[in-house]
């Protein structure tokens, strides 16, 4: 479940606990934790509701000013349910931690090969995980769109292969563009790769 930067950092900051949507099936479970921009958000609970009773709490709970324009916003076919998902921010992106680690144990830089060479075997573009990470250690916070089209690349693609960089702890995403996280680094200098 994907949410904007300012409903994450109101689910962190408790001025939103609630989330509609049009679904044609329920897209996730209560207990579901998901990463957001602000930190690990859970869901508590899941339920349809008639969009019409929607009220103005509702959308404020949902970073909404009023039910009409929260209503006016549901996105999705109008003969879907509307589902009410209930949110609690449930902690720090654990990968806020694991980049932060930059002493890396033999195991730890063994480890993180094997991962990475799983990565540049699945991936029909080829081998591509060391040449990111070098490029990303050159050329720090420079565009997603310039760096993909420099290794031919579209973007969209280009930034979910940096993605599973971060969730390794080796990036770090900012406004523009990425850098290495000290583990990234840590790592590139460690690797016999």
């Amino acid at each position: 479940m994907l949410l904007p930067v300012k409903v994450a950092h109101g689910v962190r900051d408790g001025t939103v606990s609630l989330a509609y949507r049009r679904w044609r099936r329920q897209d996730v479970e209560p207990g579901r934790v998901f990463t957001t921009v602000a930190g690990l958000v859970r869901v508590e609970d899941v339920a349809v509701v008639d969009p019409a009773a929607i009220t103005d709490a509702d959308a404020l709970a949902a970073g909404w000013p009023d039910a009409d324009r929260l209503r006016a916003r549901l996105a999705g076919e109008e003969s879907f349910p509307t589902y009410r998902v209930r949110l609690a921010w449930a902690g720090e992106d654990p990968r806020i931690a694991l980049r932060e680690s930059a002493d890396l144990t033999d195991d730890d830089v063994a480890e993180l090969d094997r991962r990475l060479e799983r990565l540049d075997r699945a991936a029909a573009h080829g081998p591509w995980t060391l040449a990111y990470l070098r490029m990303i250690g050159e050329r720090p916070e420079v565009r997603a769109p310039d760096l993909a089209a420099s290794v031919g690349r579209e973007t969209a693609p280009f930034k979910i292969d940096v993605r599973k960089l971060k969730n390794l702890g080796l990036t770090t995403s900012h406004a523009v563009g990425y850098s290495l996280s000290p583990r990234g680094a840590a790592y590139l200098e460690r690797t016999r790769r």
